[in-house]
């Protein structure tokens, strides 16, 4: 017992070296972002009813969070595109996210339906996830599928061939968006990125990280085109806004030019801090460690508490300088809580 102690401690120690804690710490920060994403919108989608000033709050932080989620697929185009692994750890990897798929779909389905009170035709499943947030794991499930073949197109690829690829799927990513600005689509999906943009931040993660120490972009200019991009995106959707006295969303979405830039800006400027070598103390890596193994539980289940406050409260019932912060804060804490406690379990450890 010893023995298997000594060596199950020598492994952690092991990944915990090779583990890079840049790429952690845009993990933990994007969980958070994501959590905000869903409070802000709250109060945001409530143009109109709340105060100009907390409208605004909320659009700001709302904005600067939208990197989140390119930042979720630029992790694994990072961690995983540059490898050569066995396919059963390709098929083992997506039983788990198609697992998960199936418990998490389960768990909003019974808590739609006889809790909210939301009615769900459940002959939807394959095109409709049961709440919304779920689409990630839609999202991710086939780039799991096709990720073993991407693996091996990147290994053999140089430089040149890279930047060539870079420069199609960028044209294919602005021809798509264009088209949806005009609620169309493209007649024929384009191969390997799709109509989606989903396996081009994959791939732009995967570039960014391998020559990251290479890229001729200034962390000072990396920060001017992030806020750049930022105000850019939170200038048009509030113009918009007034002008149109809805909400708009359009300038938000992961397609939007400007979200795209700023999601590889912030990647680029955090992979590189302290010359891509961050190293915090080691009761600062345990902390880290701990809250990221937690992240993908996090993002499950963080809905429930967020719904379980609009169930009760509407934009209008506390001021959103108050709510925003303290919905983040306390449903960040909550759902870190719950999902450690899951981990406990063997289950828990395989949906969470």
């Amino acid at each position: 017992m010893r023995r298997k102690r000594n060596q199950s401690t020598a492994a952690a120690q092991k990944i915990m070296k090779e583990r890079n804690y840049n790429l952690e710490l845009i993990r933990m920060s994007a969980f958070l972002m994501v959590i905000a994403i869903h409070v802000t919108n709250y109060f945001c989608r409530a143009y109109g009813e709340v105060t100009t000033g907390e409208y605004l709050f909320s659009l700001v932080i709302d904005t600067l969070s939208r990197v989140s989620v390119p930042c979720f697929f630029m992790l694994t185009g990072a961690l995983l595109l540059g490898r050569d692994e066995p396919l059963r750890k390709h098929i083992k990897r997506l039983l788990h996210f198609f697992l998960a798929l199936v418990v998490w779909s389960l768990v909003y389905y019974l808590w739609n339906v006889y809790y909210m009170g939301t009615e769900y035709d459940l002959r939807q499943i394959l095109y409709m996830p049961t709440e919304a947030h779920l689409w990630y794991l839609y999202a991710m499930i086939p780039i799991y599928f096709v990720l073993p073949f991407f693996q091996v197109m990147c290994r053999n690829m140089d430089l040149t061939m890279e930047r060539a690829f870079l420069v199609v799927i960028t044209a294919a990513v602005i021809f798509n968006y264009i088209v949806a600005l005009q609620d169309g689509e493209a007649y024929y999906d384009i191969p390997i990125i799709g109509d989606r943009i989903y396996s081009y931040f994959v791939f732009i993660g995967y570039y960014l990280y391998k020559y990251r120490k290479h890229i001729k972009i200034s962390q000072r200019m990396t920060a001017a085109v992030f806020a750049v991009c930022m105000a850019a995106a939170f200038g048009i959707t509030w113009g918009v806004t007034v002008l149109t006295g809805e909400h708009y969303e359009r300038a938000l979405e992961y397609g939007s030019p400007f979200l795209v830039l700023a999601g590889a800006a912030f990647f680029l400027f955090v992979i590189r801090l302290k010359k891509s070598e961050f190293n915090p103390s080691e009761k600062a890596k345990k902390i880290i460690d701990l809250i990221c193994g937690c992240s993908f539980g996090i993002y499950l289940i963080h809905i429930l508490f967020l719904d379980n406050y609009k169930k009760h409260m509407e934009p209008t019932d506390l001021s959103a300088w108050i709510a925003v912060p303290a919905l983040i804060i306390s449903i960040a804490a909550a759902s870190f809580i719950c999902v450690w406690l899951l981990r406990k379990t063997s289950i828990g450890r395989k949906v969470a």
